[in-house]
């Protein structure tokens, strides 16, 4: 087909400096300056976003990694934060309690004025097993914290947007669709869940401009992966090197702008080409 000529009256594409400026974002499970979820509240802050900040210390705490001074990631949100006028703020919630994500979510839209972006970042790591180990609290657990919380965030943000105004939001999965994960069958069910309806609550949102989206962040360095693991991953990297936690916050921040304003109900990968099949040879 023929290429048809642009128009002189077509303005010519331009992209802001600060494309998130006035908006207001939640990020949760932002505990952690080594975390996902602090990569992206700083993202969003250097994008504009007034941002605020959901954590749950207790649960770094009990991890081998351990927790951070909550204040000190705060600030460097803050320290982020490319409009002067933005506000950071943040709240400590358990999300497995049932009320949690409602209460989150109202903190969240007090302290910012509006909410019009939502990055369900937490996770629950640890108390999981193989299929033979596998119990009902586990998997209660897992689906409360990785899958229910998550969605009930999602409920409450819908609710509170006009129809005309729009909104993202972004769910975390994990590469459970990718392959196994052995010894953890709650987390890779609950995540898989989340995965799974992406595309059902984005076209239930399309009508009001909401976006829904899914990151599979791939494996990122936080922390949590030992010596050990990294060496062996090694070999299934063909760029040489793990995740970083600003490269799925790249792709995250980039989702919550208009430029991805016609990507909906798709779970992206942003794994750096993580090739589980490959031998090391």
């Amino acid at each position: 087909m023929e290429q048809q000529p642009v128009s002189s009256e077509d303005p010519v594409p331009e992209r802001a400096v600060r494309p998130l400026l006035g908006r207001g974002a939640l990020v949760t499970g932002v505990s952690r300056r080594d975390g996902i979820g602090y990569a992206v509240a700083r993202r969003l802050a250097a994008y504009g976003a007034s941002v605020f900040c959901h954590h749950f210390a207790p649960h770094d705490a009990g991890q081998p990694w351990g927790g951070d001074d909550v204040g000190a990631v705060l600030e460097g949100v803050r320290s982020a934060c490319s409009d002067p006028r933005a506000r950071v703020g943040g709240a400590e919630a358990d999300l497995a309690v049932a009320d949690a994500p409602r209460e989150v979510f109202g903190a969240a839209r007090s302290a910012l004025g509006r909410v019009d972006i939502l990055v369900c970042n937490h996770a629950r790591s640890g108390g999981d097993a193989d299929l033979a180990g596998v119990t009902a609290d586990m998997l209660d657990g897992h689906w409360a914290v990785d899958a229910r919380s998550a969605l009930l965030l999602a409920r409450e943000f819908a609710a509170a947007r006009d129809r005309a105004e729009g909104g993202r939001v972004v769910f975390l999965t994990s590469g459970q669709g990718q392959g196994p994960m052995p010894g953890e069958v709650a987390y890779a069910a609950a995540k898989g869940a989340l995965a799974a309806v992406t595309l059902t609550v984005a076209d239930e949102l399309a009508d009001r401009g909401i976006t829904v989206n899914t990151v599979d962040p791939g494996p990122v360095q936080t922390g949590y992966i030992s010596a050990g693991a990294e060496a062996y991953l090694m070999h299934k990297m063909p760029m040489g090197r793990l995740g970083r936690p600003d490269d799925p916050a790249r792709l995250i921040a980039w989702l919550a702008t208009d430029e991805a304003c016609w990507i909906t109900g798709q779970v992206l990968h942003s794994e750096g080409g993580f090739a589980r099949w490959r031998d090391p040879s």
